[in-house]
């Protein structure tokens, strides 16, 4: 098993300026960067606290206009060093995948989604950066 760390946990905004804007200013997050989904609709933004490598937050937009009062975390990413083998693990457990293919970002990272055991969602996140 090739999991490293916790990589960042999703969170799903209405306005990824607005939300950029508050953990920049008011929580005292560094913006690491941003990225237009391949979809053309997600748009993403990830930031981190100045000096820590360790666990970014990664806002969402686009992805569900319609955020619930609770529950706005979308998912939790661990970061695995090859995406392909661990993929092939989770199947060969019978985990509940999400997604049924890897998708890479436009800066070459990649991503898998698959289901934990109360339908959370759980992706393993194989980065560039």
């Amino acid at each position: 098993m090739t999991i490293k760390k916790i990589e960042h946990v999703g969170v799903q905004v209405r306005d990824i300026e607005t939300s950029i804007n508050f953990y920049r200013d008011v929580i005292g997050m560094d913006l690491k960067g941003t990225l237009d989904h391949t979809n053309g609709v997600i748009k993403l933004a990830f930031l981190g606290f100045p000096g820590a490598d360790e666990t970014e937050l990664e806002l969402i937009s686009g992805y569900n206009p319609d955020l619930p009062t609770e529950g706005k975390v979308h998912h939790i990413a661990f970061t695995v060093d090859k995406l392909e083998p661990e993929v092939e693990r989770l199947k060969s457990l019978g985990v509940t995948e999400i997604d049924s293919e890897i998708t890479t970002l436009p800066n070459g990272s990649r991503y898998y989604f698959f289901a934990g055991p109360d339908g959370e969602w759980i992706e393993l996140f194989e980065s560039t950066r």
